[in-house]
């Protein structure tokens, strides 16, 4: 018979970085148990189901299939969201992000969109976090709208909306005080792409032209359509793309520009406010 403490100090996953972490949060998926409970339990005797449940996981995860489409669910900002191979997988990165929206505005009210909402994980994150602010996320594929959609049922919120639309193509006439997008912007050649968990995701959700900026020239270039007089834009992009993201913002007539980096001291996003 296998215990908890067994099955984890056997686990063969020598191509994960996080092969303990990976192990645990697979065994207590297939347990239905929260990580503590094997902190607690490490002699407890699972039953064969749960053995095979477990060692299933670990094979998809020894093929490289990251751990949140095997287990359906990622945690991001406070939240525990669903996850599914339509969308991209939320990153703790892109919570520098969430951060810096939800530092945009001290107003009480106010309308944030966000472009290519996936999971809808940045626009659930600032409504949680702003309850009198009004959320749209939008996304060009309709199973992540309609995964949004349960990971707001999910957690319960009523100040957010979800529709279909390729960038702004279905905002005619709608403007917003916030903009943010986590686009994609890896380029098409860029051999990351043949790597670790990036193979299983949606390749629409990473990669944008030669040099991975096609995406975000187009929001930069449209965005100013859709704020209000001093609204702001905050883009998620690569950590050496910040100088090139920078330029666009400042071409483009946007005020305020800087780029931040995220904690391991890349720049993540670049923001700008719009005051023409």
């Amino acid at each position: 018979m296998a215990t908890i403490g067994a099955l984890l100090k056997e686990a063969d996953l020598p191509g994960s970085p996080s092969a303990r972490l990976d192990a645990e949060l697979l065994l207590a998926a297939a347990l239905g148990k929260p990580r503590s409970f094997l902190r607690t339990w490490p002699e407890r005797v699972v039953t064969q189901e749960v053995k095979e449940r477990y060692l299933a996981f670990i094979a998809r995860r020894r093929d490289g299939e990251p751990v949140a489409y095997i287990v359906g669910h990622q945690g991001f900002w406070t939240l525990d969201l669903e996850v599914t191979p339509d969308t991209l997988i939320p990153r703790p990165d892109t919570e520098l992000l969430v951060e810096s929206a939800l530092a945009c505005l001290a107003e009480p009210s106010a309308r944030v969109l966000d472009l290519g909402t996936g999971t809808g994980a940045i626009a659930l994150a600032i409504a949680h976090e702003r309850s009198g602010w009004q959320l749209v996320g939008v996304d060009r594929v309709i199973q992540a709208i309609q995964l949004a959609e349960r990971n707001r049922e999910r957690v319960g919120l009523t100040n957010v909306h979800f529709s279909q639309s390729d960038w702004f193509s279905a905002l005619a006439g709608e403007s917003f005080d916030i903009i943010v997008s986590n686009p994609p912007y890896i380029a098409q050649d860029d051999p990351h792409l043949q790597q670790g968990d990036v193979r299983y995701e949606p390749s629409s959700a990473l990669v944008a032209g030669r040099d991975g900026l096609d995406n975000i020239r187009l929001i930069v270039a449209q965005a100013p359509e859709h704020l209000n007089r001093h609204g702001w834009l905050l883009v998620e992009h690569g950590f050496e793309q910040g100088a090139a993201v920078r330029a666009l913002f400042e071409h483009q007539g946007f005020s305020a520009v800087e780029s931040r980096r995220d904690l391991a001291g890349h720049e993540r996003i670049t923001l700008g406010r719009w005051a023409c």
